[in-house]
């Protein structure tokens, strides 16, 4: 399906200016009360548009683990200001790999790290994938520009990876992973890595390649072996 596209109007178009009038008018709205800018804050600040944008379960994550907390610190301290004055942003920082069982709480720690940098005052561009959705988005498959796709991920200044190591190994996964996680690692891109793996067995999944690049690039965590999930529900 093609979008046609269509060319920016600028307001200060005459003719632009009179359809606005006119709408205006239609809805019995004085011009003068359109222009003038809204009183009290701004409707969503910079955590609201966050947590709209992640998972209800995780909305209220909050990051407790220490080695996660010294993440956000590190990521925190290395964000820069695009110009002066301006919001300071995610654009390199350390990556940190959590491993564990099943409910270990990974996924609830890997949200609240994120949370925990916008409340710091920092601004991300930011993506959540699990790494099944991440092979099926990048699978080769017509009329989708798989390519592309992977430099989006690859790019994106903070991301999180869920469950790498749960999709079944294939020659293609694993070129595809080390593509993705040896782009982050040359450019310093921060990564959020949770696996159901024990570390040990990273290597023999995932291969020497990017074993060896997680290994580099990320600090790493090993949460108790309690399922968490199965635990709350008992209780």
């Amino acid at each position: 399906m093609h979008t046609r596209h269509r060319e920016p109007q600028l307001l200060g178009n005459e003719g632009t200016l009179e359809r606005m009038a006119r709408i205006l008018a239609a809805r019995n709205i004085d011009p003068a009360d359109a222009a003038a800018p809204p009183d009290g804050p701004e409707p969503f600040s910079p955590l609201d548009a966050l947590l709209a944008g992640m998972p209800p379960r995780y909305q209220a994550a909050v990051a407790d683990h220490p080695r996660v907390l010294d993440w956000v610190a590190k990521v925190t301290d290395a964000a820069v200001a695009p110009s002066r004055g301006a919001r300071r942003q995610v654009t390199t920082g350390p990556s940190l790999l959590m491993a564990g069982v099943v409910g270990a709480g990974k996924t609830h720690q890997a949200y609240g790290a994120v949370r925990a940098l916008v409340q710091s005052g920092v601004g991300a561009r930011w993506r959540a994938t699990t790494a099944a959705d991440l092979y099926a988005d990048l699978r080769p498959r017509p009329g989708v520009d798989s390519e592309r796709e992977l430099a989006a991920v690859s790019r994106c200044p903070l991301l999180i990876i869920d469950d790498l190591g749960a999709a079944k190994a294939s020659e293609w996964v694993e070129e595809i992973t080390y593509r993705l996680i040896n782009r982050r690692y040359n450019y310093e891109l921060p990564t959020l890595i949770t696996t159901n793996l024990a570390i040990k067995d990273l290597r023999s999944y995932l291969g020497d390649r990017v074993a060896s690049r997680l290994a580099q690039m990320t600090t790493r965590v090993e949460f108790e072996a309690i399922d968490r999930r199965r635990h709350s529900a008992a209780a």
